[in-house]
């Protein structure tokens, strides 16, 4: 794990050390690890250094000539306050290290050390950097999604983008199919952003209505049509002219007005309440559902004839569980959002915060995901219940770190299977049915 962070970073490790025997046991031990490491007797000549080749991790002794530990950790806030500075203390010092570590320090080691606390250090370190120079990396790629914001690598994400894509410029009427909290209107937004249509973007939350207003709302209905109806009102339909109409729920459209949404389908034209003229409509219908319409349109809860008007292109999402690969950079890009607009400093978590959230089975999915980033960001706890944590079977933990390892080859190798392969001392069919089964493609990393 150690040699694979290193070589996929390729950035060395800085030590800076005037005390020839400390400097040259302590270059002796990071390099018997596997790390490549840069050796330093000044901070001055460091940050020199720093201009042409950035370090990974940097550790430093407090007392120095010229810039001390503590200064240098003042100017590294200036550089880069994300590499982490590890200060090497004399016996006494642990004040001015505790000090440090309020000043975004790393960690402190007290001389004299042994070599496994150091290698300890380093290692939690780069663990550290690896991460958020992934989560960096990850926001850079954002900005490829924002006509589509359907963020992630897997597979199944991927086909969702691919659909959007290819049905969006198209007029046909769409069903999405998936879970709460799964994202179906992000699909519906991206659909119409992507589609050309001028005209308006109109939710309607079909379980959200009660059934004594429901046609009224969606269908429009003329002044005098009921008690009540002192004016004419234009129906979700009519109001989405030359747009996209989205339905949500539809399964909790009432049965006796599936029958006008049908025709709606059929003959593009609106009937509202109270009135026998037909006003033609040039809306194209999005529909979601969290359930099987088949089964339930089997069952007499849906009409079947409008099941097969609407199931004609289904769209379907997948829940978040089934897609652990993906909350790395979910958590990331929320987590950025609500920091920006809480006007909070931007939240550090680590390996084992990231191998929790992929052991949780998110009931709520990207919704859930999103409220917990928010709470990260106010500085609260993630709130996940250890009921809803998923069972980490020995088997599930080996599996993650797999496929850890095997996405820092394809990085380190730039998307090349072969020499990702070799670099895995690994036969070639065997790391393609690995990555056929962690959802990874090389593409994404070339």
């Amino acid at each position: 794990m150690d040699n694979h962070n290193n070589r996929q970073n390729n950035l060395p490790i800085y030590l800076i050390e005037d005390d020839d025997d400390v400097r040259r046991g302590c270059e002796q031990t990071i390099q018997l690890a596997g790390f490549t490491v840069r050796s330093f007797t000044s901070a001055e000549s460091a940050i020199t250094a720093m201009k042409n080749t950035p370090p990974a991790v940097v550790v430093s002794d407090v007392r120095l000539p010229g810039i001390s530990g503590m200064e240098l950790l003042g100017e590294m806030q200036n550089y880069d306050r994300d590499i982490p500075l590890i200060l090497i203390t004399g016996h006494g010092d642990v004040t001015m290290a505790v000090q440090a570590m309020r000043q975004n320090a790393y960690d402190f080691i007290e001389k004299p050390f042994h070599s496994e606390r150091l290698l300890d250090v380093v290692r939690r370190a780069l663990e550290k950097r690896h991460l958020v120079l992934e989560i960096r990396r990850l926001h850079e790629q954002l900005g490829d999604m924002v006509t589509i914001p359907l963020i992630g690598h897997s597979d199944a994400i991927q086909k969702v983008r691919r659909s959007i894509a290819a049905l969006a410029p198209t007029d046909v009427d769409l069903l999405i199919l998936g879970e709460t909290g799964s994202g179906k209107e992000v699909v519906a937004h991206a659909i119409h952003a992507l589609s050309g249509r001028t005209g308006p973007f109109v939710a309607l939350n079909c379980g959200a209505l009660p059934e004594s207003i429901f046609e009224s709302e969606m269908f429009g209905h003329e002044s005098g049509a009921f008690t009540g109806a002192i004016k004419k009102r234009i129906g979700k339909v009519e109001y989405a002219q030359g747009g996209t109409l989205f339905l949500d729920e539809i399964e909790s459209m009432p049965l006796q007005l599936q029958v006008k949404l049908l025709r709606v389908l059929q003959e593009r034209c609106v009937e509202r309440l109270g009135s026998n003229a037909s006003i033609p409509v040039d809306c194209r219908i999005v529909a979601a559902t969290k359930v099987d319409l088949q089964r339930l349109s089997e069952q007499g809860g849906f009409r079947a004839d409008l099941y097969y008007r609407l199931n004609v292109v289904t769209i379907e999402l997948p829940p978040l569980r089934q897609r652990s690969g993906d909350i790395a950079p979910l958590m990331a890009y929320f987590i950025s959002q609500a920091c920006a607009r809480f006007k909070r400093e931007p939240v550090n978590w680590n390996e084992q915060d990231l191998l929790r959230w992929q052991q949780h089975d998110w009931p709520g999915n990207v919704r859930e995901l999103k409220a917990v980033a928010e709470r990260l960001c106010l500085g609260l706890n993630d709130c996940l219940e250890p009921s809803r944590m998923v069972t980490t079977s020995l088997a599930s933990k080996v599996e993650i770190y797999e496929r850890g390892l095997i996405r820092d080859a394809l990085k380190s190798t730039k998307g090349n299977v072969a020499d990702a392969a070799d670099l895995l001392q690994m036969p070639r069919k065997t790391l393609y049915d690995k990555l056929n089964r962690h959802e990874l493609e090389p593409e994404q990393f070339r």
